[in-house]
């Protein structure tokens, strides 16, 4: 089992930027074909999905609320998975969490692994607090 950390949370004025770390405690080889995925929860509401990458080729999911303002990206020689996100708004304030699980390719980039996992995921770790005041 993979054990996840996450950090680079902060409070931030909407129009600003932070940047989310994710860091897995594995080996290179063992990383090399999982589906690693952020999540968020706003106080009061569900798990959402917010992006995933296939550790395999580096192929992404955004949900459709971040698309074009967040970016996944990994770092292999580091197994860090990163959310750059820029252009926050106040509905971005969440409890950000990563979660990493074996999977196929198709089912990460299509997000169909997110969907199935923020109900799913047993390992959620502690997570990283971002706050957007408007």
């Amino acid at each position: 089992q993979v054990q996840l950390v996450e950090s680079g949370g902060g409070s931030v004025q909407a129009g600003g930027s932070l940047r989310l770390s994710c860091a897995a405690s594995a080996s290179e080889y063992t990383y090399a074909s999982y589906c690693v995925g952020w999540f968020r929860q706003a106080p009061g509401k569900e798990r959402e999905a917010v992006a995933a990458i296939y550790t395999g080729g580096g192929s992404t999911y955004y949900a459709v609320s971040v698309k074009g303002r967040f970016t996944i990206s990994q770092d292999t020689a580091k197994n860090t998975v990163y959310l750059q996100m820029n252009s926050l708004k106040s509905e971005d304030t969440a409890m950000y969490y990563c979660a990493a699980d074996r999977g196929g390719f198709y089912d990460c980039y299509s997000g169909s692994w997110s969907e199935r996992t923020k109900y799913e995921y047993k390992n959620w770790g502690q997570g990283t607090q971002v706050t957007v005041s408007s």
